[in-house]
């Protein structure tokens, strides 16, 4: 009879995300991750690999829940350029009370990590690519219904977008004004190459 893991992976997972996107790789320490996850650190290590098998999926698990709420920003309106708009304004002003850490996880963790972890920033890059690939989609979807100018390149744009977020979420995290954040944000896309 084989044995069946008594936890349920993807809560360990969520907790795990939230940890390490509040504390940072470094700061996250095997201890806190057993405190946080109520695992035992062999039981980590046989789920996981080790720390950085962990931080991956919870990686890979930030990721997905960017794709997702960029997806369901999508659904909840008719303008793909809208979509985008709400996107912004959701992971720059929301995420400041909402989430662990107001700063986007994947770009704290290109910059806290050094060579030493080159895998984890490769694999850190690639997540970073596929948000990024998300945002080229809706920008593309806006070049399609007319809601844009079709001579800039998508991919160029949706570089820009994630540049703009990530100061604006780094903005945020000294000057949580919302009504100013939101007027930035409205700004940004009346002057943007669209």
């Amino acid at each position: 009879m084989s044995k069946t893991a008594k936890f349920d992976r993807q809560e360990v997972i969520n907790k795990a995300t939230n940890l390490y996107w509040k504390n940072g790789f470094h700061a996250t320490s095997m201890r806190h991750l057993q405190e946080e996850v109520d695992m035992r650190p062999g039981s980590i290590y046989a789920a996981f690999g080790n720390k950085d098998g962990l931080f991956k999926e919870t990686l890979k698990n930030y990721t997905d829940m960017g794709l997702a709420q960029i997806a369901n920003s999508r659904r909840n309106t008719k303008s793909p350029i809208e979509a985008l708009k709400n996107f912004v304004k959701s992971v720059v002003i929301e995420s400041q009370k909402t989430a662990p850490n107001g700063m986007c996880m994947l770009a704290k963790t290109i910059a806290e990590l050094t060579d030493e972890h080159e895998e984890l920033i490769q694999v850190t890059k690639g997540y970073l690519r596929e948000i990024e690939c998300a945002l080229k989609n809706l920008i593309e979807e806006a070049q399609s219904q007319g809601e844009i100018n079709q001579d800039t390149d998508p991919s160029y744009l949706a570089s820009h977008v994630q540049i703009q977020i990530a100061g604006l979420r780094f903005y945020a995290k000294t000057n949580n004004d919302k009504g100013k954040l939101e007027s930035m944000i409205d700004e940004m896309f009346k002057h943007y190459p669209f």
